[in-house]
Parts: structure tokens; sequence; C-alpha cells
């Protein structure tokens, strides 16, 4: 079975949208990484896991969170208190201290993903304001139930899929 997981960030407010996402992509699991400027029980969170970012004045929100696909970790943070607007160093610090090999973030609202080393670093964009495009965008994470390969697709909040952003690699 595969581990299907939708990634988002950055929707300041939006609820909507956040809905329509849910509705679209009937996944296991659902990832906000911060800055939704909702309150913690707010009905388009249900189902997120959701980190608390810079603009959220929620504090019941984490500022990290770790989700486990039996021996693989994934980390979730907002970034902004690592700097991942200038660099992912301090992140990818963090994430090796966690054991974790899949890094989920936002903050800088750009849409796109990179592996260094055997870390994958993944930033979904954002849903209500993106940076260096114009398609707000969110992600689609697929992970293989051998926890071996990995794809994720990226769409933009009308549902098309952005090819030319699409990811795939080996957890190896």
């Amino acid at each position: 079975m595969k581990h299907e997981i939708i990634i988002v960030s950055d929707s300041h407010g939006l609820t909507k949208e956040l809905d329509l996402i849910k509705e679209r992509h009937n996944v296991a699991a659902y990832i906000h990484c911060g800055d939704s400027e909702l309150t913690y029980n707010h009905p388009s969170l249900k189902n997120f896991t959701i980190v608390r970012g810079n603009c959220d004045v929620e504090t019941s929100f984490e500022i990290e969170e770790i989700m486990e696909l039996q021996r693989l970790k994934i980390f979730i943070t907002h970034g902004h208190l690592y700097n991942v607007k200038s660099h992912i160093m301090n992140l990818s610090y963090r994430a090796q201290e966690l054991d974790a090999k899949i890094i989920c973030y936002g903050h800088s609202h750009h849409a796109g993903v990179q592996k260094v080393g055997e870390q994958i670093f993944i930033n979904p964009g954002s849903i209500r304001d993106p940076r260096g495009r114009t398609e707000k965008t969110y992600a689609l994470m697929i992970i293989d139930s051998s926890l071996q390969q990995i794809s994720i697709t990226f769409y933009t909040l009308a549902g098309e899929m952005m090819n030319s952003l699409y990811y795939e690699s080996s957890l190896e």
C-alpha cells in the first residue's frame, strides 16, 4: 500500500481552499507547514498535522512535528526559525538530530524539492501568495509501501498538475 500525503503551506487565512484540496485528494495524511492563521480547532484544519508559522498567533500548534511511517521519519516545520529564506543548512542539521530523511517546510512561498545527501526537502509553495511563480501550489507526496521510492507531484490550486516540478527519487 502506498503512503499518499498532501502538503500545503502558507494559506494565510484561506479555508474554502483547504477544504477543496481535502475533497480533491482523499489521502492517508495531510500536512500544513504553517501560517494557516486559523485557530487550532478550525474545521478546515481537520485531519491536518500542522505546525505554527511566524504569522500564526495560535499557540496550540507545535513549532515542529514528526510524522513516522514505520521506520521513516518526516520532519515538519514552518522554517522561519531555521532561516530557510537564506539556506537550508540549519534545517538539515535539525533533521539530522531527529533522524528524519524527509523535511517539509514553508515560509518562503517558493515551491520546490531538492535532495541533499540522503535528505529530501519539500516546500509546497503557497496556496495564497506564491513567490517565484504565479501559480498557487501544494504538493502530493507518494511513498511506496517498501519505503524505498518517493515521488512529489505539485498541483495548482485549480487542480492542474505541474509537470515541471515533478520529482521522483530513491529513499535509499
